[in-house]
């Protein structure tokens, strides 16, 4: 069979138990909550560990935020799931799936995410990482959820596999009524005019393959061309790590927010 067919149809079966996963099988509607949440926080080569300490800081600052909180236990559930996720060469399970539906859960899991050991890794493979969360995190979620979301932050485009691969990630995801949203931190001097052309990249990385956008585009254009998807999918830029705090708050009352209006 050709590898192609063979990979749209490992898609499809992946696709497909998600949603299998996602129906609210024997569970009653009290067990129901209104957005499972996956946070992937990127922890390349360029997050070192002070820019992890602001990410992480950042994050469970705004679960300790009463605007978050109020946003979380004000929806049809008033209770939602959260799972966090960092990533590099590879996709590791941080914080394993958690329910908040008080403002002492939220408190609790900020208090762990605080708590959590230096990350670090080499490479930005985003493909790699949508990937494993189809195939592991996505199928764990614990309880029926109204709306999956993938909340994506990172400071480069993929430099292990080819635009189209992280495409073809996220088109999986969107299939299986997933939405994923990006936090691209803008960096003055790094990554705040053209990203791809002569951009750190693993070996063996195909550099006379790449489509003609990944040397020609912005970050935000790149997350929003390539990352982003699915109902209400949206992207709000950090403007550097310093902005990393403020940017995640917004864009997680929004996401919980919207889970309510996307039903």
């Amino acid at each position: 069979m050709d590898r192609s067919v063979t990979r749209r149809l490992w898609r499809a079966f992946i696709a497909a138990l998600v949603c299998l996963c996602a129906a609210p099988t024997s569970h009653s509607a009290e067990d129901a909550v209104d957005t499972a949440l996956v946070i992937a926080v990127d922890v390349s080569q360029s997050v070192d560990e002070v820019r992890y300490k602001i990410q992480m800081d950042g994050i469970a600052a705004a679960f300790e935020d009463s605007d978050v909180i109020a946003a979380i236990t004000g929806g049809t559930h008033g209770k939602i799931l959260v799972t966090l996720v960092t990533w590099s060469d590879s996709a590791t399970t941080a914080l394993p799936w958690r329910l908040i539906a008080s403002k002492e859960d939220a408190q609790a899991i900020a208090a762990a995410i605080r708590a959590l050991p230096p990350a670090t890794g080499e490479f930005t493979c985003l493909a790699r990482m949508l990937r494993t969360l189809q195939q592991s995190v996505l199928l764990q979620i614990p309880l029926p959820a109204n709306r999956t979301v993938i909340d994506v932050s990172g400071d480069g485009i993929d430099n292990c596999d080819d635009t189209p691969a992280t495409g073809i990630e996220r088109d999986a995801i969107v299939a299986a009524g997933g939405t994923i949203n990006g936090l691209p931190i803008i960096l003055a001097g790094e990554n705040d005019e053209i990203v791809g052309s002569g951009a750190y990249r693993k070996p063996g990385y195909d550099m006379n393959n790449l489509s003609p956008d990944k040397d020609s585009t912005t970050l935000d254009t790149w997350f929003t061309k390539h990352v982003i998807g699915g109902r209400g999918a949206f992207i709000l830029p950090a403007k550097g790590y310093e902005d990393f705090g403020r940017a995640f708050r917004q864009k997680f009352v929004t996401e919980v927010s919207q889970a309510a209006v996307a039903r």
